[in-house]
């Protein structure tokens, strides 16, 4: 079995690429079913946010893994060129998924809502039934040293999430919030942040408009502001000096000839929109407009500067942490290929023990049951004792060139079935 991711993410993908991979919990539920239901993938975890989009594999060791998952891959989005989407096998495989769970890896460097969403994409593919033993030992260590990495270092200290960098561009922009007034489009979690970023930083006046007006009046409530029906956005969008949206709508919340009404409404007055969303709420041609700055995520990357190089000597910090568990779980993946073999005696040596032990009750009728228990007990006791040392040997050599010979010869010494990995290459004159 081979073990190999493919994505793409902010660092090596534009968001007008990444916009096209970006699926909702649903979309990943349909998508795992999809992709599995081809037969090219054993297991199989979709992990989905605004910043990467990457599917996790096992496949069969006579499947090449990068051009069956780049087919699945496609599946998922679009056709996409190799020069966006990175691709590791085996131990980097490990060590990518680990540092994704640390939060090493995000545009944020320590930011806390990757581990939730990790957990939310192995718990998917969990329902869905794409996941297995390789798979779930992986994610389960994953969430497992992202906590362990938070704990025991200050990478997640005093973070400053991708909705702490939209706001803090808006203070670089206009200097005070005091007198200035904000409409956010969008009523989630990362809507949420902003609100309390923008009030924590004096905002006074704050719309919150949404589709469920339910979910906009609790937030509105919370932070002292406003709640405004979706459907009138751009009748209050006249009235803000800022737009912040982070929702997840298909298709644009502003679209070029809306914004070009609606900056002939404002009589040229300037207007900063700054959208977080993936796939973007704002048409991109908007910033074209006179008088309307645009910002989008791949922008906030300079904002999120602050604190980035202590952040980095943190994450340097996480590294013997984060080494000790991908070498931890390579280990207990090497014993996977000499399980059979170990099964394999067992079940040998446990035959010949039920054997043995059947024919001495056969000449001892008069034992008494709890006799019979006692001697049940130590056979087993004694073959337990007498494959210790082997069973210890054999995880040793797993995955070394020894392999193959161990299996060859317990093969022929015990008739045990030779699985194809380990048969002798068969040489040309033997052909």
């Amino acid at each position: 079995m081979q073990l190999a991711v493919l994505g793409l993410n902010h660092k090596t993908a534009p968001i007008e690429v990444r916009e096209q991979f970006a699926l909702d919990a649903t979309q990943v539920h349909q998508a795992l079913t999809e992709i599995y239901g081809l037969a090219e993938l054993d297991e199989a975890v979709l992990l989905a946010t605004c910043n990467r989009t990457e599917l996790y594999a096992v496949v069969a060791d006579d499947v090449p893994p990068l051009a069956a998952m780049q087919k699945l891959f496609a599946k998922i989005g679009t056709a996409v060129s190799q020069e966006y989407t990175y691709y590791y096998k085996g131990e980097d495989a490990v060590r990518h998924l680990f540092r994704v769970a640390a939060g090493m890896d995000s545009l944020v460097i320590g930011e806390g809502q990757i581990l939730s969403q990790v957990k939310v994409a192995y718990l998917t593919a969990v329902r869905v039934g794409t996941t297995g033993t390789i798979s779930n030992m992986l994610f389960q260590r994953a969430l497992a040293i992202g906590k362990k990495i938070r704990t025991q270092t200050s990478i997640a200290d005093n973070p400053v999430s991708v909705s702490y960098a939209a706001v803090k561009l808006t203070q670089q922009i206009f200097g005070s919030l005091g007198e200035r007034r904000a409409l956010i489009l969008g009523a989630g979690t990362m809507s949420e942040l902003m609100a309390k970023h923008l009030i924590g930083h004096g905002l006074q006046t704050l719309l919150i408009a949404n589709r469920s007006m339910d979910k906009a009046e609790v937030l509105a409530k919370k932070y002292h502001g406003r709640a405004v029906p979706l459907e009138e956005r751009l009748r209050w969008a006249g009235r803000v000096d800022v737009i912040l949206t982070s929702t997840g709508a298909n298709t644009y919340l502003i679209d070029y000839e809306q914004a070009v009404e609606l900056m002939h409404k404002r009589q040229g007055r300037p207007l900063v929109m700054i959208d977080i969303a993936v796939p973007r709420d704002i048409d991109p041609e908007v910033s074209k407009i006179e008088g309307i700055t645009l910002y989008n995520l791949d922008d906030l990357e300079q904002v999120v500067d602050e604190n980035k190089e202590m952040r980095a000597q943190e994450a340097e910090a996480a590294y013997p942490l984060l080494e000790e568990a991908v070498a931890e779980l390579m280990e207990k993946y090497s014993y996977f290929s000499m399980r059979p073999l170990m099964a394999a005696v067992t079940d040998r040596f446990e035959m010949v023990r039920k054997r043995i032990v059947h024919r001495a009750f056969a000449k001892l009728p008069h034992v008494q049951d709890d006799e019979r228990r006692v001697i049940e007990g130590m056979s087993k006791v004694l073959v337990r004792k007498l494959l210790r040392d082997p069973m210890i040997h054999f995880r040793e050599v797993a995955g070394t060139e020894d392999e193959k010979i161990y299996w060859q010869i317990l093969a022929d010494v015990y008739q045990l079935p030779l699985p194809e990995e380990a048969r002798p290459e068969e040489t040309d004159d033997a052909k």
